[in-house]
């Protein structure tokens, strides 16, 4: 066989063999699928293999293209199961995040998973560049190269004939991954992220009411909040003893429907800030903060109350380069960001900055404030993977009356956290309330928590968490109300009056 042969022959067996790799992936996709998603499928293959043979080993090439595959496919069943959605192009940047917060990331994909990726990669090159030498006449037209050339040029002529083929994105992403395949999906997720945001009406526009004195305003994006108790009767009702008070006596409260399940923080986050609904996105629901960092200038709640005088300041005790927050943050009218270096010498509980010193940071800048002001606070302690953590000896008997089944020690850490979140409702309350200002909070989760091996047992929740406006100077005792993160703030500014009803 020669050499230019050899080249196309495994390029041929590794794309036949990335053919049947496919069928691991969850969801299963089509295989009627677009013509065109089948063209961009090898174009990709034969691209990323073309990239491979620059060391000059065809074989090697084919092998380490088809490990890049499953390593995707991995990721995507993990998250899946993990956070009930399959890999998305947005999620790309999460690679490079798993390196640098490996405790975020590497424990959904699972340490086996992990290890088995890492030892695959690792026997792969080994084997593959030892055992496959690299021929003389790799640099030849009628050599390697020949084949090189070839077989690239026939991959971008399928990548360039698959792009043209209209193909409308629902952006569910179980829905597009079924029908388009995983790569041919990617692609067309990618595509559309390239184009920018649509038009959308300003969430806070209308008529503005100017209260005598304005209110500090305080918002908690609770990490992970939610009711777990009608899941299990046995918790102990006390352990939300502070959320209960702060909706019997506040403005509104009742359920949140969010854009997340399990994780993806920054959709919930965007939502309540800037008043717009995800489903009206594009591609830019799943991450649209990326857009932001690009130049999208977004009118937010923030960048509403700054305009009325507010002194705005964001608190999330995290590295400020997460998520690209410390670029959006400025732009969605923040006056300032204390990230995690303003909490250094800060209490934890677990591996993250606890609510407690969250609370307390809080309660120090109302307290010093002549002006009004805005804080929006997103707290990290009930941040999981909660399966790192141990069950303390006397955690079962202070969040329980009747046990749960043996493995739902997820549960009774989250339960742990809970009952400090709901702590530091009571903090700031008593803090507002020492303010001479009005004050208010508004207090929401941003996604329930991803305990998959729980909720197999105990049930799921059905998608809601849980928000509560409170006031200092009123009380209006209100029936439930369900609203969608996209409504909250907008609600919120009404019910303290800054907003006219609509």
């Amino acid at each position: 066989m020669t050499e230019a042969a050899e080249v196309l022959w495994s390029a041929l067996c590794g794309l036949a063999l990335s053919v049947g790799i496919e069928c691991w992936l969850r969801p299963q996709p089509a295989w009627q699928r677009p013509w065109g998603c089948w063209a961009i499928h090898a174009g990709i293959f034969g691209a990323v293999h073309g990239v491979w043979l620059l060391l000059g080993h065809p074989w090697f090439a084919a092998g380490a293209t088809c490990t890049l595959l499953v390593v995707l496919v991995v990721v995507n069943n993990a998250k899946l199961a993990a956070l009930r959605e399959p890999f998305v192009f947005a999620d790309h940047a999460y690679f490079t995040d798993a390196i640098r917060h490996p405790r975020l990331f590497l424990p959904f994909l699972g340490w086996g998973n992990a290890l088995a990726i890492a030892v695959g990669i690792v026997v792969a090159v080994v084997l593959g560049l030892s055992l496959e030498s690299v021929p003389d006449d790799r640099w030849l037209l009628q050599g390697q190269l020949g084949g090189v050339l070839a077989s690239t040029g026939m991959s971008v002529l399928l990548l360039a004939a698959g792009a043209r083929q209209r193909v409308e994105l629902s952006f569910e992403p179980e829905r597009d991954l079924a029908s388009l395949g995983l790569l041919g999906c990617l692609w067309h997720q990618a595509v559309a992220a390239r184009q920018r945001p649509p038009e959308l009406a300003c969430a806070f526009e209308g008529p503005v009411m100017r209260p005598a004195r304005l209110p500090h305003l305080v918002a908690v994006q609770s990490e992970s909040f939610f009711d777990p108790r009608p899941m299990w009767a046995g918790i102990r009702p006390e352990v939300l003893a502070e959320f209960d008070r702060l909706a019997a006596t506040g403005l509104a409260h009742g359920d949140l429907q969010v854009p997340a399940w399990g994780a993806n923080t920054v959709r919930s986050e965007f939502a309540f800030l800037s008043g717009l609904d995800p489903s009206l996105l594009g591609a830019h629901r799943f991450n649209p903060y990326r857009a932001v960092a690009a130049g999208w200038s977004v009118p937010t709640v923030a960048s509403f109350l700054k305009q009325l005088g507010y002194r705005t300041v964001c608190i999330h005790p995290y590295p400020a380069s997460f998520y690209q927050r410390d670029q959006v943050f400025p732009r969605l009218g923040f006056d300032e960001f204390l990230d995690l270096s303003s909490f250094d010498n800060a209490q934890r509980c677990g591996p993250f900055v606890s609510d407690a010193a969250v609370s307390e940071r809080i309660a120090r800048m109302v307290a010093a404030s002549d002006a009004p002001l805005f804080v929006f606070a997103i707290t990290m302690e009930n941040h999981g993977p909660l399966h790192l953590e141990k069950v303390a000896p006397t955690d079962v008997a202070d969040l329980y009356c009747d046990a749960p089944p043996p493995g739902c020690d997820d549960l009774t850490i989250y339960l742990r956290h809970l009952r400090n979140a709901d702590r530091m409702i009571g903090e700031l309350r008593q803090s507002l309330g020492r303010s001479d200002r009005p004050a208010s909070l508004c207090w929401f989760g941003d996604h329930v928590p991803s305990m998959p091996e729980v909720y197999e047992m105990l049930g799921s929740p059905v998608g809601p968490t849980a928000f509560a406006l409170w006031s200092t100077h009123e009380s209006r005792h209100s029936e439930p109300v369900p609203l969608a993160a996209h409504q909250l703030a907008a609600e919120w500014l009404r019910a303290v009056g800054l907003m006219d009803a609509r």
